[in-house]
């Protein structure tokens, strides 16, 4: 499927942790504002009655057109496209305040026939409204349907810059047992190997392939640090960037495992600075700390720096 129009392309954002806060509470999006997460996430889906939906849009648009959100980046959720609720989160939402908009979530994304139908409806918006900053999206995966079409959803849209994983759902949706979302249970110790690989993989794998972020879903018990710090270590080993958090008492924590430790850091900066000064002098071959780099090492240390500057870590 062809990129709907957008004019985004590979935008590099900080998104190690994204806090997550219902629309219909005003003093609990006040706070997140003010947080210290990388990403504020005004969630007009799950966490909102659907009684509350309609009136809650009030408070995005206050929300984005008045408080001041620092660096961090801008985002809402929208509901589903299976119901009545999600055009209007669009038109009324990004009308509104849409130049001040970095990202739409898009949840429960099944095809790339979903990403695309948004896409082109920012598209009209933007073009009627005449803003000059394009709205990125990011796409959960959280049925099997959107499991199977992870790759082709990751293609969809020039718009799309990250990959979400839904434990909640997707688990509803596998008919795999699930005691509490994120959290490790009596289900994970029968099985011998981590229950969650396939999908988690598959999702870090069609978002580097296709340039995006991949990020982690949240983890339901928000008291236990060293639960989520183990389930927030696994994700980063598979190749996360980041995770969802459902309580600013996680954003430490997850900012902390997201963040290159300051020895790959060094390693990667040693490793650039080799690689620049041999490609100065003509050398194709490079040597750190009296051990040949190859091409690949090359890349994930300019990953690295990359992430470290974005942390002002540099």
């Amino acid at each position: 499927m062809s990129s709907s129009g957008s004019s985004i392309g590979n935008i590099v954002r900080l998104e190690r942790s994204a806090l997550i806060v219902p629309a219909s509470n005003w003093k609990m999006i006040e706070k997140a504002a003010a947080s210290q997460a990388d990403a504020v996430c005004i969630d007009l889906e799950d966490a909102v009655a659907p009684g509350e939906k309609e009136a809650s849009r009030a408070n995005v648009i206050r929300a984005f057109g008045e408080l001041d959100f620092g660096s961090r980046l801008r985002m809402y959720r929208i509901n589903g496209l299976d119901t009545y609720f999600a055009y209007r989160d669009i038109i009324e939402v990004v009308e509104a305040v849409g130049d001040k908009i970095d990202l739409i979530v898009m949840p429960k994304v099944d095809r790339p026939e979903d990403v695309y139908t948004v896409a082109t409806l920012l598209t009209q918006i933007e073009d009627y409204k005449k803003f000059e900053r394009r709205i990125g999206l990011e796409a959960q995966i959280e049925t099997a349907l959107g499991g199977l079409n992870v790759r082709e959803i990751a293609a969809s849209s020039l718009r799309l810059e990250a990959i979400i994983y839904g434990p909640g759902d997707y688990a509803a949706s596998l008919q795999m047992p699930l005691d509490s979302i994120g959290e490790f249970d009596e289900n994970d110790k029968l099985y011998p190997g981590h229950r969650w690989h396939y999908i988690m993989q598959a999702i870090v794998t069609a978002a580097r392939a296709y340039q995006k972020r991949a990020i982690d879903g949240p983890f339901g018990g928000f008291r236990d640090l060293e639960g989520l710090k183990q389930a927030s270590q696994i994700a980063r080993a598979l190749g996360f960037d980041g995770k969802w958090c459902i309580h600013p008492g996680q954003i430490e924590t997850v900012n902390q495992v997201f963040s290159p430790p300051e020895k790959d850091v060094k390693w990667a900066q040693t490793v650039v600075q080799a690689y620049d000064i041999a490609t100065a002098e003509g050398r194709g071959a490079i040597s750190v700390n009296g051990r040949m780099v190859d091409a690949a090492s090359i890349r994930m240390a300019r990953h690295i720096v990359e992430k470290a500057r974005l942390a002002r870590m540099l």
